[in-house]
């Protein structure tokens, strides 16, 4: 049996549609707020269709020095053109792109994961510090 972390998948956001982009600056002041951008297929588009979408973003942030993981939060998308017409003939399609605003008072890794129905789990991190 694989561990859990083995489920996920990483590469190059450049090269694999699959893989979670974090935009945020790589130096933040202590305790004061600052946007955390994450998208799915930045370079090249991911599919945003009932039968191949994202599903959701969680972001975490794991703290120089410290053992434990903070979910900083888990973002669902919900509506992939589904309808009673069919599929693809709905109204409403959600966009796999999430912002969220932190505070930190550590210097650490910000971890972005996501799952695509047909792909699977992806992940991808950037180290943040403090200025």
């Amino acid at each position: 049996m694989k561990e859990f972390g083995e489920l996920y998948q990483t590469a190059d956001w450049k090269t694999e549609k699959h893989v979670p982009v974090i935009e945020c600056p790589d130096q933040v002041k202590s305790g004061e707020p600052f946007p955390v951008k994450v998208t799915i297929g930045k370079e090249i588009a991911h599919p945003n269709t009932t039968e191949h979408h994202i599903r959701w973003i969680s972001l975490y942030f794991q703290p120089e020095g410290e053992k434990f993981t903070y979910q900083v939060g888990h973002f669902d998308f919900s509506a992939h053109g589904e309808s009673t017409q069919g599929p693809n003939q709905g109204p409403v399609y959600t966009s796999h792109e999430v912002t969220a605003w932190l505070k930190v008072n550590k210097p650490g890794v910000i971890y972005a994961a996501a799952l695509c129905n047909i792909h699977g789990l992806w992940q991808s991190g950037k180290e943040v510090k403090l200025a």
